[in-house]
């Protein structure tokens, strides 16, 4: 019964143009946290005032954080093998792909969930499928939004709910193969990339 929710704060929405500004991931075993990877990230660039808007992080919060490239196999250790969860994930893994891919880096091993079309199968009938809409639905305590510990906690949460509601109990887990299914898509996972000896060129040799 253990699980890695996720999130990030960007810079904007296009991965692989717009950067990482934070990520969050927390693990929760047997239905409790117990263990938080969270920091904010140097994205090398100025942080839009509209992005600024949505998640409060500004330039100055960010001068001497670690650049993304540092982070990524410290948290593919923290992640390992366990399951992953997001919200939207497929915006959150675009982003991490986008960076594991330019920097070879490891990745979290995991099989990758999706809590929105989760959620919308498990819980239908609600005016829409936003992570607050669903946390103040489902009375899931809560002290704001659009950070990226906060919101991968709460997501957290929200898979925890959705288990009671199937399983009748948060300490019995579906089959992973049930809750890929109420995905509506394939399983998936992030790429695991061998870094490739780089090469020397006659200038090196000198």
């Amino acid at each position: 019964m253990r699980f890695v929710a996720f999130d990030l704060e960007t810079t904007g929405i296009v991965a692989g143009v717009d950067r990482i500004v934070e990520i969050g991931a927390v693990r929760f075993i047997d239905g409790q946290i117990e263990g938080v990877f969270s920091t904010l990230v140097d994205p090398l660039m100025p942080i839009p005032p509209g992005a600024s808007r949505v998640n409060g992080i500004t330039d100055d919060m960010v001068v001497g954080k670690p650049k993304v490239g540092e982070l990524l196999a410290p948290l593919a250790e923290f992640c390992g093998d366990d399951v992953l969860i997001a919200h939207n994930a497929e915006f959150d893994t675009q982003f991490l792909k986008a960076d594991i891919n330019k920097n070879e880096a490891k990745a979290p091993r995991g099989i990758i969930l999706d809590s929105y079309p989760m959620a919308k199968k498990v819980f239908p009938g609600l005016a829409n499928y936003k992570l607050v809409t669903l946390v103040t639905h489902l009375s899931i305590p809560s002290t704001g939004f659009h950070r990226a510990e906060e919101d991968a906690s709460y997501c957290g949460y929200l898979l925890l709910k959705m288990i009671e509601k199937i399983s009748g109990s948060t300490s019995i887990w579906p089959p992973i193969a049930n809750l890929v299914a109420l995905t509506g898509r394939v399983e998936q996972r992030f790429p695991q990339i061998e870094p490739q000896p780089k090469q020397l060129n006659f200038l090196d040799m000198l």
